[in-house]
């Protein structure tokens, strides 16, 4: 039961923890609660890749629900991943704040009506400038220490899969040169991001090590030699350049809470 005056929001993790995450961070909730959280509210997590859900009938206890990656396809019929897409019409029915991630982007626009599937140019993983369609963006996000929104953040991506089309009233609010819609809104309860606000440049390199040793980068006409050769050039975008983390997590932290900037002049009235 929520307590009067608390805020509570619901973490929905659609991968497991690392072996690197849960020694260095405690585990990916950690890492979210850390990147999105504020002092004194409550966090709850729900590992819905393993079937953990919350209880229906206590949805409404939470102000908000944030959608992780995974591993997974969200255009994949996995039994979770149905729920889970079940989940997020009623979330979206009740006008529910929902903040999706990679996967949690693409898994919510599938749920909404909207189409999703392998990325057109193949894999993204490494620092990405994402350009921000100014004048659609909403009320309720919120810049940290800025007079006005930039017109361009830098972000950190990985993924292969993107969204292709978005649902029936929603608005993409920025694209990059290489996925054409990197973030949308439904409204002022629903935001999808391609990219990863939460990650940090040691999460991104252990992955991409990972994924190498994995062999799951797969390339037109890839060979160990080629997948080496791009696992390194998407390390090297992080070497002497940072992703706009401060912007990024104040722009999901003022979502999730409604703070508002004034849309005719783009100044900002709170700050995170």
């Amino acid at each position: 039961m929520k307590q009067e005056g608390e805020k509570r929001f619901a973490l929905l993790l659609a991968a497991k923890d690392s072996d690197y995450v849960k020694k260095v961070y405690g585990g990916y909730f950690n890492v979210f609660v850390g990147a999105f959280g504020d002092p004194g509210e409550r966090w709850d997590l729900y590992r819905v890749l393993e079937g953990d859900f919350p209880d229906l009938d206590h949805l409404d206890d939470y102000d908000g629900f944030v959608v992780s990656g995974s591993p997974y396809d969200a255009y994949g019929n996995d039994y979770w991943i149905l729920q889970l897409c079940l989940l997020l019409q009623t979330l979206d029915a009740m006008h529910k704040k929902v903040l999706g991630i990679c996967f949690g982007h693409q898994v919510l626009c599938r749920a909404l009506g909207g189409k999703v599937g392998k990325a057109l140019s193949g894999w993204d993983i490494g620092l990405r400038e994402i350009t921000l369609v100014k004048e659609l963006l909403p009320a309720n996000i919120l810049l940290e220490d800025a007079d006005e929104i930039p017109h361009s953040l830098s972000l950190i991506e990985c993924h292969q899969d993107e969204v292709w089309e978005v649902p029936t009233g929603a608005e993409v609010i920025a694209f990059s040169d290489k996925t054409g819609i990197e973030m949308f809104i439904i409204s002022d309860h629903i935001l999808g991001i391609q990219g990863h606000p939460e990650y940090t440049r040691d999460i991104l390199y252990n992955l991409i090590d990972r994924l190498v040793s994995n062999n799951s980068i797969e390339l037109t006409g890839s060979s160990c030699y080629v997948q080496l050769s791009f696992a390194e050039e998407a390390k090297l975008s992080l070497e002497n350049s940072e992703p706009d983390r401060k912007y990024w997590e104040c722009i999901c932290k003022s979502f999730l809470r409604r703070r508002l900037i004034d849309h005719a002049t783009l100044k900002i009235t709170s700050i995170c």
